[in-house]
């Protein structure tokens, strides 16, 4: 199926992951650096790998490799390098506007405490963001994002960090997350972090149903009442709940790829994502962890159009909805949109 050339639509990305954003030749690089040995699955000779996380088994080895990958990043300079060509890499992409997770207590032994990591992460995407127009990066804001599998203390920590850097634009806190394997820990405990970081005026944008169902998605927006939802994708499997993100109008950060690599839907085509689309929820496609699961962000939108039969207007749609969901200051938002019309308008095909 051809089209228009999807690399040239001009999109947000909203659901991507620091350490999952890594090109793969540089965990390499920074693992030769400092004399890291990486599992085999990262080794060319069997990447990407093979994931599933059906069972904690399977979400145990992703981990296992997300925290490999995790503990090559070694210090400031590694830091700036991630942030820096995942800006490009999704400029190369037609991505304008970058939303990019980070949980800074990953990296804070390395540069002094949570304060210092979550300052260089800021400090390089407003750097890599000043510079977009002669490199064609996209600009950077940033979602700090708690971890489930932690207690939710932590995650209130987290909430008061992000409160602190909160703003507006490239290389500010522009919203609060929280992430990792759904079926640990219980929402409803997260609802003090989320709070704090709503009292700031962030963007709440946990995950849910990805791993569990409608029934997490319906306890995620009871308790944390997010304005998106990564992935979302298993309200589809309820009818009322799928009503419920409608009627909200909270956005859906689907990741069909990631939900593939993971064990959720058997191949592409069985994502929902054409259910998604015609029941009226607003849906940003996203790559979520490219380095595990081996596909980027244009590459979801290929998915759309081959897997999906979505046309080039609905297509188009996909991208505005990602530009209207984000947080991008308002020239990007304007432009990005004029932008989305003008490359719907142009009728020379490719074959992306």
């Amino acid at each position: 199926m051809t089209g228009r050339d999807l690399a040239r639509l001009p999109k947000a990305h909203l659901h991507l992951h620091f350490t999952g954003s890594m090109r793969v030749e540089t965990v390499r690089e920074m693992a030769a650096a400092h004399g890291i040995r990486l599992p085999r699955a990262l080794d060319e000779s069997s990447y990407p790998p093979r994931l599933s996380a059906a069972d904690e088994r399977g979400w145990f080895r992703f981990q296992r490799l997300y925290d490999a990958a995790r503990h090559c990043v070694r210090g400031e300079a590694d830091m700036r390098r991630i942030i820096r060509e995942a800006a490009i890499d999704d400029g190369a992409e037609g991505s304008r506007w970058l939303e990019i997770q980070v949980d800074p207590t990953s990296y804070a032994p390395y540069v002094g405490g949570i304060t210092p990591a979550i300052e260089i992460v800021l400090d390089e995407a407003r750097a890599v963001s000043a510079s977009a127009a002669e490199t064609g990066a996209a600009q950077v804001g940033v979602i700090v994002a708690a971890s489930r599998i932690r207690h939710p203390l932590e995650a209130r920590t987290l909430a008061r960090l992000a409160s602190q850097h909160a703003g507006e634009g490239p290389g500010a806190v522009i919203g609060f997350g929280l992430s990792n394997d759904e079926r640990r820990g219980e929402t409803e405990d997260f609802a003090p972090a989320f709070r704090i970081a709503e009292r700031a005026g962030l963007l709440l944008a946990p995950h849910a149903g990805e791993l569990l169902g409608p029934t997490a998605v319906e306890t995620t927006l009871a308790a944390l009442a997010p304005q998106r939802l990564g992935h979302g994708v298993r309200s589809v499997e309820d009818p009322r709940v799928l009503d419920q993100v409608v009627e909200a109008g909270v956005g859906l950060e689907v990741c069909p790829g990631s939900n593939v690599s993971l064990g959720v839907y058997g191949d592409a085509t069985e994502v929902p994502l054409r259910r998604l689309v015609d029941s009226g929820a607003q849906i940003a496609l996203g790559a979520d962890d490219p380095l595990l699961f081996g596909s980027r962000l244009v590459d979801q939108y290929v998915s759309a159009r081959a897997d999906h039969g979505l046309d080039d207007a609905e297509i188009a749609e996909l991208a505005r909805n990602s530009i209207r969901m984000s947080r991008a200051p308002g020239g990007v938002r304007e432009q990005s949109l004029a932008d989305i019309d003008s490359w719907l308008a142009d009728d020379r095909s490719s074959s992306l």
